[in-house]
């Protein structure tokens, strides 16, 4: 086995994706995704031990609530010791972050079209260029049509999007002031570096925006949101 299974077994867990209900229904893009995997499968003696496929359909707070099936693919693997394998990259994500996240969750990922030897950090290097080259075609396209003489845009959209940055920014802002006077206590009780703040916000139970742990960073952007609002 290539050095990177080291320590796992000769099989895994399929994940297929596509991104709409109607896609899901006919099939589109799912077996050739399947065709992919298990001739890759065949090829390198692997064991595919289960096969699950998601239609993502946009509901859910984040990417992996969107996707209860990848959730059952990375909990088989965990259990069975072995990487999930997909046939191409976009078919986690072409989102790096979200490829970052999954990295974390210390199960190994394959990709039938990059080989058993692309590691996670080619994981990410893979996602970013493809990330760029889609943002690069999407340019290339929207300068196009302006070329042509098309109105690029919609108005309704854009004003929608300025109130949404409003909105989002008005309940940070609420957030923040909130957790102020829990900030200012812990500075008064003596504790004034932002490791030791973060530490004491972490033992209260006191959780960030996004329901996650408080550290340096976090808390220096809570301080400087007001360091020139007060007297």
């Amino acid at each position: 086995m290539p050095t990177n299974w080291r320590g796992y077994e000769a099989a895994a867990s399929a994940y297929y994706r596509v991104s709409t209900a109607r896609q899901g229904k006919s099939g589109l893009g799912i077996e050739a995704q399947k065709a992919a995997v298990q001739h890759f499968a065949e090829a390198e003696g692997i064991d595919l031990i289960g096969q699950h496929v998601e239609v993502e359909t946009g509901k859910g707070t984040d990417a992996l609530d969107r996707r209860p099936e990848l959730g059952r693919a990375l909990a088989q693997a965990r259990k069975a010791k072995c990487p999930v394998i997909v046939a191409k990259l976009d078919r986690l994500s072409r989102d790096v972050h979200f490829i970052s996240g999954l990295m974390a969750q210390r199960v190994p990922f394959i990709v039938a079209e990059l080989g058993t030897d692309a590691d996670p950090f080619m994981l990410h290097l893979y996602a970013e260029k493809e990330r760029a080259l889609i943002s690069t075609r999407t340019k290339a396209a929207l300068a196009a049509k302006k070329a042509a003489g098309a109105k690029l845009g919609n108005p309704r959209a854009a004003e929608a999007a300025v109130k949404a940055h409003a909105a989002n920014r008005a309940a940070a802002d609420q957030f923040a002031a909130n957790v102020l006077p829990i900030v200012r206590a812990i500075q008064a009780s003596g504790l004034t570096t932002l490791r030791e703040i973060a530490d004491a916000l972490n033992a209260r139970g006191v959780r960030t925006a996004r329901g996650g742990q408080w550290h340096s960073s976090t808390v220096h952007n809570l301080l400087a949101r007001f360091a020139n609002r007060e007297p």
